[in-house]
């Protein structure tokens, strides 16, 4: 463990979460790939984070839960470790999970389901360590147990460490609560938001996004250019925990007032039904004012009026398609556009194919690591300001 890092619960051989204890670990599921960018993220928003094994970790308390829920955008989901034991057989799973204080954690009223996963251990029947948790609870707190619940308990059994956390967010983070309409291969909003800040992006410069698809890129950008928060607009797993405090919730989510911008924000996509979708994504997530879409081809593409800013793209690539003959072609039209009308302009484009990014001339250079993206491994090229 790196120096000057807090000494983490779950490390420890037993560990149990009692009513007012705090710190204790949060733990933010990163899409793989992406962890970097979502630690950055983290500690800008004022955690002490770290990047740790499939995420990020950092010490705090239930309303850190709650502000990371609502204003960390990189984050798939937020889960509270509350407790770790060692057990080497399932009756010490058992025995231990009992000793868990689920009358501070969860409410007798409220449906949950319990997960597990193992690995490496000597208890290595996921099914039977998730029904002896399951059992523990009921019996314990007399809270129902169902498998279509929407308030999860999610236990890890790994070198026969336990690790008992509650997942605090329900529907994955991607989902804002605005994008009704969504195109082909839609980018998710957490991955568009780890991008943007891996290009660079921090809401003062213009976006623009010339194959926008369903318009998740640019409504991101406008989103943190009027500082507004990504969870502001949907329901959390957390408000249905006994530790949730509803006047607390609503004072730290009240809307502030829009932070003020002169840039405009541009997404172009030659589908009609596209720009629809985009139009009416951002008017539900209030930020159509700064926005402009128009249906045209990348062929006739122009650079708006003002100051350089950031140009992403997620075209069609690859395994998608099927020939890449066509796909070149694109990729050397996108690429002689951009070098001829967009000096002076950041570049970043996600795609499958070093050769697809080598074919538009852009001098690109690849983000490591790659990220898994409907079932494909993508990766950002980057063009940085010459």
């Amino acid at each position: 463990m790196a120096s000057g890092q807090p000494t983490l619960p779950h490390a420890r051989k037993t560990f149990y979460l009692s009513p007012m204890s705090t710190p204790f670990e949060i733990y933010l599921v990163a899409t793989p790939g992406l962890e970097a960018p979502l630690c950055d993220e983290a500690r800008a928003a004022g955690f002490d984070a770290r990047v740790t094994d499939g995420g990020v970790a950092f010490m705090g308390s239930w309303p850190d839960v709650w502000r990371a829920n609502l204003a960390l955008r990189g984050a798939t989901r937020v889960l509270a470790r509350v407790a770790s034991f060692r057990a080497m057989h399932l009756a010490q799973l058992d025995k231990r999970a009992r000793k868990v204080e689920w009358a501070s954690l969860l409410r007798p009223d409220v449906t949950v389901t319990v997960e597990a996963s193992c690995k490496r251990s000597r208890i290595y029947h996921a099914g039977a360590a998730s029904q002896r948790v399951a059992k523990a609870i009921s019996e314990e707190l007399g809270a129902p147990v169902a498998e279509d619940a929407a308030l999860r308990v999610m236990v890890r059994i790994e070198d026969d460490l336990v690790t008992i956390s509650l997942d605090t967010t329900g529907e994955s983070l991607h989902k804002r609560g605005f994008k009704e309409g969504v195109a082909k291969a839609p980018m998710r909003e957490t991955m568009a938001a780890m991008f943007l800040r891996q290009c660079g992006y921090d809401g003062t410069q213009t976006v623009l996004d010339p194959m926008c698809g369903s318009g998740t890129f640019v409504i991101e950008a406008a989103e943190i250019a009027l500082g507004l928060k990504p969870g502001r607009s949907r329901a959390f797993a957390f408000e249905h925990l006994p530790s949730f405090n509803r006047k607390a919730w609503d004072a730290m989510r009240a809307p502030a007032p829009l932070r003020e911008t002169t840039l405009r924000f541009y997404g172009s996509d030659r589908d009609p039904g596209a720009i629809r979708m985009a139009r009416e994504n951002a008017e539900r997530a209030g930020v159509s004012h700064v926005m402009q879409f128009e249906q045209q081809s990348i062929e006739t593409l122009s650079p708006p009026n003002g100051p350089a800013g950031l140009i992403i793209i997620n075209p069609p690539y690859g395994t998608r398609i099927g020939n890449k003959a066509p796909l070149l072609g694109l990729y050397r039209t996108m690429g002689s556009v951009i070098r001829a009308k967009f000096a002076g302009w950041h570049v970043g484009i996600v795609t499958t194919d070093k050769d697809l990014a080598k074919a538009t001339g852009l001098g690109l250079e690849l983000v490591e690591p790659t990220v898994l993206h409907g079932g494909l491994r993508v990766g950002l090229w980057r063009r940085k300001q010459p």
